[in-house]
């Protein structure tokens, strides 16, 4: 029998504003009041709801009301209110759902737990439940704000516009508008939200985490871990909070180093902390573990946490199985640029696999999308994925473009260095793709055939250039330079081609190769390159070693130069030319 309580109205109105402003408690959390000598006289205390409820104790808080209702003949109204709200902060949604169903059949409060019921199923994934539901919950700011959730859920723009302008400028209203520019990306808004909150209502440190969450959101790991340090020396407990230092110390440094921030916290997990919290914590070990257990944890979190499906669909990847991340994902409309990228990876891998056209169009839109819209055109994940669009485009003067704009991001990254020496190579510049194929590490990429393949026509370019040279062919060495399209690989050959054959005496082809630099870059030693050539070559012609019609050659290449050097040249030739009955013209 529910024993009924006639002063619920204040208790019912302040729970529906912590239901959906969670990191706001009702009770003060200030420490438990320092209680007289008398009072310590008495012998230990028993810790009351409101010390369980201050220390976010919320499975205390529900094994308390559990211990005094079987010591009542009758359970109270109150209680199971206070139950239903410490089973919903420790994540346990089934059990507020149950209590809050079973309090439903009190007339008095139908309308008011309608809307906590209706919290509950949206908590639980259950949104067609969760609109019937709150067609039976009286008119309300929360109501307002859940409505705003499930527009937000089911991308419903109409909607959203509809309740976005039904909020007001108070606290809960505005918590609630940045966890929406929140779940749609717009981190900065959030933020900007969260801040002007912050200094109207310092001492609510819980915005703190907030904002720290958003930085993360937005790659500012750093910045996250510097806002979240001023939270966690208030709560050094809060899982949630380490759960994101860890992260933060993901990205920052290594999976170890994360690891190392949930140690302390690890033994919680046996049974000690709230259900969501444990999972997420299973989950993001997973992360840091570099996917080991992915099989046996991330399939059961895959309707739980948003994350474990892209994670688990980049294990697959990983582990070579494409088809299994396509069927993971092939039936989720991408809603985050990270979704979009992946989606975008997926269909190109399935497209290179099968030869689909189709699926290599797909993975260039969804590419495209991310390189190009706003929010993302200038982060480091939209400028790979206009590179990765160009490269499906095969155009890869644009891919480069993108590409050395993040090189020095990636300077050991083997999956980078391996497309960029890919680009490199189908713009035959040859030798900064054989440095970038060079310093790739992994075994796998290394036994590939693209990788040989790609390594030895970096290598034969110069092999062959080499070869010809020493075997006395420079003018096919000279040929492979012209079949060349301007590139820096092509200023490197015609480098080599320019000290390579002067070396080797090829002194008309060294000429040549040393009028070309100097064109393209017109310094002393190009010139001064060009006439040892140009002179050299003639003492070839002068000592008999050379046949007398490469003059006009060796004329060439003084012309068109009004150096003094190359004009006391010229004369001294053209003196020697007239004098032997020589034709230059």
């Amino acid at each position: 029998m529910i024993a009924r309580n006639q002063n619920l109205n204040k208790f019912v109105y302040l729970l529906a504003v912590a239901l959906f402003v969670r990191s706001l408690m009702i009770l003060s959390r200030n420490k438990p009041k320092e209680f007289s000598k008398a009072d310590k006289n008495n012998g230990p205390k028993i810790p009351t709801l409101e010390d369980f409820l201050s220390k976010r104790d919320y499975t205390g808080a529900m094994t308390l009301i559990d211990f005094q209702n079987q010591m009542n003949e009758e359970v109270s109204i109150e209680s199971l209110l206070w139950y239903g709200y410490a089973a919903f902060h420790a994540g346990k949604y089934e059990k507020a759902l149950k209590v809050y169903s079973q309090l439903q059949q009190e007339p008095t409060l139908q309308s008011a737990i309608s809307i906590y019921i209706a919290i509950c199923y949206f908590f639980l994934g259950m949104t067609k439940e969760c609109k019937l539901m709150i067609e039976k919950a009286s008119e309300s700011r929360l109501k307002i704000r859940l409505l705003l959730h499930i527009a937000q859920k089911e991308q419903d723009e109409e909607n959203l516009v509809k309740y976005h302008q039904l909020l007001y400028d108070v606290l809960e209203d505005q918590l609630t508008l940045a966890s929406v520019h929140f779940l749609r990306t717009h981190y900065q808004e959030a933020i900007d939200i969260y801040k002007k909150l912050l200094v109207e209502n310092r001492e609510y440190l819980a915005l703190n985490y907030y904002v720290a969450l958003c930085y993360y959101r937005l790659e500012y790991f750093d910045v996250s871990q510097d806002v979240l340090n001023g939270y966690l020396q208030v709560y050094p407990d809060s899982a949630m909070a380490l759960n994101l230092k860890a992260c933060n110390f993901y990205k920052l440094y290594n999976g170890k180093a994360a690891e190392n921030e949930l140690e302390p916290f690890l033994e919680k997990l046996k049974g000690e902390t709230d259900i969501f919290t444990e999972e997420l914590i299973r989950h993001n070990l997973v992360v840091f573990r570099s996917g080991q257990g992915a099989l046996q944890v991330l399939p059961k979190l895959l309707d739980v946490i948003p994350e474990a499906r892209i994670n688990l669909a980049i294990y697959y990847l990983k582990n070579d199985d494409v088809s299994s991340a396509y069927d993971l994902l092939k039936d989720t409309d991408p809603s985050t640029p990270q979704e979009y990228i992946l989606k975008g990876i997926v269909n190109a891998m399935l497209g290179h696999e099968q030869n689909s056209k189709e699926h290599l169009k797909i993975a260039q839109q969804y590419f495209q999308l991310v390189g190009t819209s706003a929010n993302e055109c200038d982060t480091i994940p939209g400028r790979q994925s206009m590179a990765a669009c160009y490269f499906l485009t095969q155009q890869f003067e644009d891919v480069m473009i993108y590409l050395n704009s993040i090189k020095t991001y990636f300077a050991n990254d083997d999956v980078f260095l391996y497309n960029f020496a890919q680009a490199k190579t189908a713009l035959h510049e040859y030798q900064e793709a054989e440095e970038a194929l060079l310093l790739i590490q992994n075994e796998k990429f290394k036994n590939e055939y693209t990788y040989i393949s790609h390594l030895s026509k970096c290598c034969n370019t110069i092999i062959i250039l080499l070869s010809d040279i020493m075997n006395k062919k420079p003018e096919k060495a000279w040929d492979l330079y012209c079949s060349m399209e301007t590139s820096s690989e092509s200023y490197q050959i015609l480098q080599l081609v320019g000290h390579e054959c002067f070396k080797r005496k090829f002194f008309l082809i060294s000429g040549r190769a040393f009028k070309a630099l100097e064109a393209l870059d017109p310094s002393i030693e190009h010139f001064q390159g060009k006439i040892a050539s140009a002179v050299a070559a003639f003492k070839q012609v002068y000592d008999g070693l050379a046949d007398a019609s490469n003059i006009k050659d060796i004329l060439e290449l003084l012309e068109d130069s009004s150096h003094p050097q190359a004009d006391m040249s010229l004369q001294l030739i053209r003196r020697w030319c007239k004098e032997n009955g020589i034709s230059h013209h």
